[in-house]
């Protein structure tokens, strides 16, 4: 689940997503014996968890501005293979126009299309009805499509 979660919170919580990320699964560790259910529920019990968050985050960075500083990690290696770079480049991509929807469309494709996520779920995290959930991913895939190059080959 941890990279469906990586790429959900790099849309919704940009700046600190692994940050965020790390603060989930402290919650869900925190809080396991509580849980009851299935693979299902307990991936829509993550993504919960993770939408808390990272609206706790924009919270207190509204609060409290930080000054970016240079990320320099000395261990940090290019990438080994071709095939890994080119996914990294078209991961990357597809969050950027992602991105660019409206906030709560985002929210709804990234839970949706990128976690997994069943309508229903979405729905009852972001507390919206389920043919409300349906309708805004439907027009923000379409819209996506629409913006998407025609020629993949653009995009580098």
């Amino acid at each position: 689940m941890q990279p469906a979660l990586l790429r959900y919170l790099r849309v919704a919580s940009p700046d600190a997503a692994e940050d965020v990320a790390a603060e989930v699964w402290l919650h869900v560790v925190r809080d396991l014996a509580g849980f009851v259910g299935d693979a299902d529920a307990f991936r829509g019990w993550t993504f919960t968890i993770a939408r808390h968050r990272a609206i706790d985050h924009g919270r207190a960075r509204a609060a409290r501005p930080a000054v970016p500083v240079a990320d320099v990690d000395p261990g940090e290696q290019a990438p080994s293979a071709e095939a890994e770079a080119v996914e990294r480049d078209a991961t990357r991509e597809a969050l950027t126009m992602v991105a660019t929807l409206p906030p709560e469309q985002a929210e709804m494709v990234m839970l949706r299309v990128v976690a997994g996520l069943d309508v229903e779920t979405v729905a009852e995290i972001v507390g919206k009805k389920p043919g409300t959930v349906r309708v805004a991913v439907h027009r923000a895939l379409k819209t996506l499509r629409e913006q998407a190059p025609q020629n993949p080959r653009e995009v580098v």
